[in-house]
């Protein structure tokens, strides 16, 4: 017999937040996740047995909640984070992605990967070790993907008996190397301990002197409603609707996602980059009709004059339109074991809904991303190395600066024999 399972409306309205973590190698990043979702009870009682037992078998002293996280049998067997881990949870507040990303500096480009779509990060630091170069290399990574908020997460300060000293110490530091980013917005410090639930989910009694948020309190609480541009209207179409049914013989639809601004029947657009003008005629979505649509919704637009629109092609309002042009300036992190960026190299660039072949014209630097200090004087890129290039593409891009809208600001590079993804940028 089959039974379906009914979903609680209020959970799909929830909110969505998702978020990265980064911190080097036994920080206990792992432990905490594990703990946030021991303690929030997003665990299951068989999964918490099968922990218990490794945990045993190991001849760990505590319930290693480490095990919950790490997927990987090798992760797990040399106790360090390998690959991207997404972990789905919710608290009646809010949904949760996180992206639990490895801290080693060989893993950087999955660390680019996983917290290319977070609200928000969580940087671990170890109370004994303070702020070290891992730190600094995972603060400016939050930084340049444009993460807007931070949780500096000094955890294990049962370690160094729950001393106000030493976190005031770290979070000193942590801010004289903060102040030199730009996206930043909004930094909260938690003194922790994940292997004991020190304000993780519950307030410390062993910090009474903390006054501030448990980390999940603060995870359900912080506001991203402004982290998306709702002021650009962007909407790339990825695909022309044409049912040719007898029931819809003359519907013609352009479905996509929207990437920016707000969207509503009767608005005045113009195509790019033909530069045609008309205007929205309805927007539906998987529930029907929309009386309005902004990021990230897919919806399919109908508009009231019939103009030649195909994928790659972007819908937009007419007093801010995207920047056009083929010369591109772009900070990229290198992603290819096998091939090193050369100049003067061809590659497909994704960007949106449109593929177009690029050429780097220009390696202008690298940067060592463990004192912010640019390389000028070597132009090939290695893997997980990042730095600023000039691209030409052979069609006109339709884009804006990362720094103003994540979705039009991106692109990937891939290679054109392999078709490997070599390159993940960002516009500047």
């Amino acid at each position: 017999m089959h039974t379906e399972i009914p979903i609680d409306e209020g959970y799909l309205d929830m909110d969505l937040l998702r978020f990265t973590t980064a911190g080097s190698v036994d920080d206990g990043k792992s432990t905490l996740i594990g703990r946030l979702l021991y303690d929030s009870k997003n665990t299951f009682e068989d999964q918490m047995d099968a922990v218990e037992a490794t945990s045993k078998k190991r001849g760990d002293e505590h319930i290693n909640l480490a095990l919950l996280t790490d997927g990987l049998r090798a992760e797990r067997e040399q106790g360090i984070t390998i690959d991207v881990a997404y972990r789905y949870f919710a608290t009646p507040k809010r949904k949760f992605i996180i992206a639990d990303t490895p801290g080693h500096i060989q893993y950087t480009r999955n660390m680019v990967t996983g917290a290319s779509t977070a609200n928000l990060a969580i940087i671990l630091v170890d109370a004994r070790l303070g702020v070290i170069e891992q730190t600094c290399r995972h603060a400016f990574i939050a930084d340049l993907l444009r993460i807007r908020h931070v949780i500096l997460a000094v955890n294990k300060m049962d370690l160094v008996d729950y001393s106000e000293k030493r976190f005031e110490e770290i979070v000193d530091e942590f801010k004289r190397f903060a102040s030199r980013l730009d996206n930043i917005v909004d930094m909260v410090a938690i003194p922790m301990s994940a292997l004991h639930g020190d304000n993780v989910v519950d307030k410390s009694k062993n910090m009474d002197w903390y006054e501030g948020p448990t980390m999940l309190y603060h995870l359900e609480t912080v506001y991203i409603g402004s982290d998306h541009n709702h002021v650009d209207a962007r909407f790339p179409v990825q695909w022309v609707i044409r049912p040719h049914s007898d029931e819809y013989h003359d519907f013609r639809g352009y479905a996509g996602r929207v990437a920016g601004g707000v969207f509503r029947p009767g608005d005045d657009v113009v195509i790019q980059p033909s530069g045609f003008s008309t205007k929205i005629k309805a927007i539906e979505s998987f529930e029907g009709p929309q009386e309005s649509a902004f990021a990230p919704l897919s919806c399919t637009i109908t508009l009231e004059d019939e103009i030649d629109i195909s994928r790659g092609d972007m819908i937009c309002k007419p007093n801010n339109p995207p920047k056009k042009g083929q010369e591109i300036d772009a900070m990229i992190c290198w992603f290819s074991e096998r091939s090193q960026l050369q100049p003067n190299v061809k590659y497909y660039l994704r960007h949106t809904t449109k593929e177009v072949q690029a050429i780097v014209e220009e390696v202008k630097y690298k940067i060592n991303i463990n004192t912010l200090h640019k390389i000028e004087d070597d132009k090939t890129f290695r893997l997980n190395e990042i730095g600023r290039i000039s691209l030409r593409a052979s069609a006109p891009l339709l884009y804006d600066s990362y720094h103003r809208n994540r979705a039009t600001g991106s692109f990937i590079l891939v290679d054109l024999q392999t078709n490997e993804t070599v390159a993940a940028g960002m516009i500047l």
